[in-house]
C-alpha cells in the first residue's frame, strides 16, 4: 500500500480474529495490539497496548452469535478508541446482527436495527463497512457513511470457474421472493436462467413451500441467499426443486452462515449437494461438513480498507 497522511491501524475484538489477521497480511500490516476480556461479572473488558492517536483505525467486528457479547465488545472498543483521540474509526462489520429487525412487522414491534446503528453511532464510528444488510435501507439508519459491500461477486465468480460453458445445465433459484433481486444478480452473472420458489410462511423460522415459478427439470440448481440461519427455508425449497420440480441437484449458496437451532442437522439430512458459504461468521468445527465449503473474504475487506483509507471509490469493487 502507498500510505500517506495519518498511519492505519486494523484492530480485533473476539467475533473475527482470524478474517481480521488475513486483512492484516492482505494489507502487509501488523494486527493492532490490544485485548478485549470479561470480568468475572460478565462485564467486557477493553485494553489498547498502543497509541492510536491521529491513527486511521479500523475495528474488525460481526455482531454473530454471541450477539450482544459481540455488539457490547464492538462499542466498548470504539469507546476506547475515540477517548484515546484516533483521527477517524471505522467499524468493519462483516455480519451486521438484528439486521433482520429492519421494521415493525407487527405492532408495538421495536426496530432494533435501527437502535443498533443508533448505539454504533454514538459509541464514535465515523463509518461502517459491512457486507450483504439483509435489508439494504438498514444504510439509511446510520447518519455516517456506510460502504455496503456484497457477497454475490465472489460467490458467481467462484461458480462460474467451476461450470466453465456448461451454463445451459444450470438454473439459479431465489429460495423466497425478498431473494430476487440477489438471484436475479447472480444468473446475471455467471449466465443463467432464474427460477423463484414460492414460500408461505405460517410463523418465525417455520416456512411451507408452495410451488416453483420457472423451470428446473433435469437442471443442477444453484439456490442463493443471503444467509442461512435455521435452514429451514433452505432445506425445504431444495426439496421441492428436486420432488415437485425435477431438478438433478442442488447446490446452495449464501453469504452468512449464522447456522443456529437445527440449521447443520437439517443440511446433514437434507437434498443439498453443498453448501457454499462467505466466513463473514467463524464455522465452529461441529459445524464443518464435509459438504459445506467456505470461502474467504479478507482478500475484498482488505481491497475496501485501502480505498477507505486512501480515499478512492469501493464503488468500483461491484462491477
Amino acid at each position: 500500500m502507498n500510505f500517506h497522511g495519518k498511519d492505519i491501524k486494523i484492530f480485533a475484538a473476539n467475533a473475527n480474529q482470524r478474517v481480521a489477521r488475513q486483512i492484516s497480511e492482505c494489507l502487509g500490516l501488523p494486527m493492532g495490539k490490544s485485548e478485549v476480556s470479561t470480568f468475572s461479572d460478565g462485564e467486557i473488558s477493553m485494553s489498547l497496548f498502543e497509541s492510536v492517536r491521529g491513527s486511521d483505525c479500523f475495528i474488525v467486528q460481526s455482531t454473530c452469535e454471541p450477539v450482544n457479547n459481540n455488539l457490547m465488545e464492538l462499542l466498548i472498543m470504539i469507546d476506547a478508541m475515540k477517548r484515546a483521540s484516533a483521527a477517524r474509526i471505522t467499524a468493519v462489520m462483516p455480519y451486521f446482527g438484528y439486521a433482520r429487525q429492519d421494521r415493525k412487522a407487527k405492532a408495538r414491534d421495536p426496530i432494533s436495527a435501527k437502535l443498533c446503528a443508533d448505539l454504533i453511532t454514538t459509541a464514535g464510528a465515523d463509518r461502517v463497512l459491512t457486507m450483504d444488510l439483509h435489508a439494504p435501507q438498514i444504510q439509511g439508519f446510520f447518519n455516517i457513511p456506510v460502504d455496503h459491500l456484497l457477497g454475490v461477486p465472489m460467490l458467481s465468480s467462484f461458480l462460474k470457474e467451476r461450470i466453465g460453458d456448461e451454463t445451459s445445465d444450470y438454473v439459479v433459484v431465489s429460495p423466497d421472493l425478498g431473494s430476487v433481486t440477489r438471484a436475479r444478480n447472480f444468473a446475471a452473472r455467471i449466465g443463467c436462467p432464474l427460477a423463484i420458489v414460492d414460500k408461505r410462511r405460517q410463523k418465525a423460522n417455520v416456512c411451507e413451500v408452495m410451488n416453483i415459478i420457472g423451470d428446473v427439470k433435469g437442471k443442477k440448481v444453484i439456490l442463493v441467499d443471503d444467509m442461512i440461519d435455521t435452514a429451514g427455508t433452505l432445506c425445504n425449497a431444495a426439496s421441492a426443486i428436486i420432488e415437485k420440480g425435477g431438478a438433478s441437484e442442488v447446490t446452495a449458496c449464501a453469504t452468512h452462515a449464522v447456522l443456529s437451532g437445527p440449521a447443520i442437522e437439517r443440511i446433514k439430512t437434507s437434498t443439498i449437494k453443498e453448501v457454499i458459504l462467505l466466513d463473514t461468521i467463524p464455522l465452529p468445527p461441529e459445524k464443518q461438513l464435509p459438504n459445506i465449503t467456505v470461502l474467504p473474504v479478507a482478500p475484498l475487506f482488505a481491497e475496501a480498507i485501502e480505498r477507505i483509507y486512501e480515499d478512492k471509490p469501493v464503488s468500483p469493487m461491484f462491477v
